[in-house]
């Protein structure tokens, strides 16, 4: 089991995913502010692993405030979430976390005016949004391994495994997890992911690690492989999905998405509930992070454009409904239509 991110006695530890495949190297961050940092300069990423990380950062937090009377630990948790909601703008579980965590907070206080029940309370919250990740994701792999074939060749782009979760299975590399648990032969095509590299860094590594047969191509080998008859189905993860299906992933994925409509191949998204945002109507309303320049004109130290050049760096791109032929979440398989579909797996 790949241990994204854990809470400990003395602080919440994590693997630093910037380092990776060359480097196994966990941080153990001791602050609220530390892992606020970590969120934001990528340490760890994916939108399950974020809503599960600040959910502990909130509570190691409020675990170290020296605040004693009930408003004052408001006053410094309010300070916490605000941190904390500015680091990564696009995906909804960083919010839903937040939001959880204030829920729960608002619980305790309303039951209790002493501090330390309070704090203990928040860091139980954390550990539960930590566990309810770790099984819903394997719920997502058994609802979505029954979709692929054995001995089906399946895409992915970005990474949406363990290392995007709480860890153990993930989203999409979840889904090839379950075709394989059951059974099922299944091997992977992973894109490479520019600029920040999780396909080849990250995915390539931790199917490795399962012995999950993998092939790592160029971001613009995707359309070739797919008219050579390489590729069976596409599964990737999310960021945040609007109520209409709309789906915001690592920039990119739409491309793949169009170009595996036009070959015939099925699209398949998978995420848990808890990035289904349905507050907003369609991906129009997603913000979209743009990101440091220097990750596009630089590897590492070593740059590879002209100074001086314009760069646009989005992180994420949203992909239409109609190119999507299910979601799969951790309460089933959802299909068009998604307003009406997605909804219903709330009410369930």
């Amino acid at each position: 089991m790949i241990k994204t991110v854990e809470w400990t006695a003395e602080g919440v530890r994590m693997i630093d995913q910037r380092l990776l495949p060359t480097e196994e190297k966990y941080l153990m961050l001791r602050s609220c502010e530390e892992v606020a940092e970590s969120i934001k300069d990528m340490a760890v990423r994916g939108a399950p692993a974020i809503g599960v990380s600040a959910a502990m950062g909130l509570a190691l937090g409020l675990k170290q405030a020296v605040a004693t009377s009930t408003p004052d630990l408001q006053y410094d948790f309010d300070y916490m979430c605000d941190l904390m909601s500015r680091t990564r703008p696009t995906a909804v579980n960083l919010f839903w976390a937040i939001e959880r965590m204030r829920e729960a907070f608002r619980r305790a206080a309303a039951e209790t005016s002493d501090a330390e029940v309070i704090k203990g309370r928040m860091i139980d919250e954390a550990k539960a949004i930590f566990e309810e990740d770790i099984a819903s994701n394997r719920a997502l792999g058994r609802f979505g391994g029954e979709l692929l074939a054995d001995g089906a060749t399946v895409l992915t782009h970005c990474n949406a495994g363990a290392l995007a979760t709480a860890g153990d299975y993930g989203t999409a590399l979840g889904v090839i997890r379950g075709a394989c648990d059951a059974g099922k032969r299944i091997a992977v095509i992973a894109d490479e992911t520019r600029p920040f590299l999780q396909g080849s860094r990250l995915t390539a590594w931790e199917l490795d690690k399962d012995n999950i047969p993998v092939t790592l191509i160029t971001d613009n080998m995707a359309g070739h492989v797919m008219k050579q008859g390489k590729v069976d189905a596409v599964v990737v993860g999310a960021d945040r999905i609007a109520s209409n299906g709309d789906t915001a992933n690592k920039i990119g994925t739409y491309m793949v998405a169009v170009l595996a409509r036009q070959h015939n191949i099925p699209f398949y998204v998978a995420a848990p509930l808890s990035t289904v945002d349905l507050n907003i109507a369609s991906g129009e309303q997603i913000p979209i992070e743009e990101r440091n320049a220097r990750e596009v004109t630089h590897m590492h130290e070593h740059r590879l454009a002209p100074e001086g050049i314009n760069v646009q760096n989005f992180a994420f791109d949203v992909t239409p409904n109609e190119f999507i032929a299910a979601i799969i979440t951790d309460k089933g398989v959802a299909r068009p239509p998604y307003t009406e579909t997605l909804r219903k797996m709330f009410e369930s």
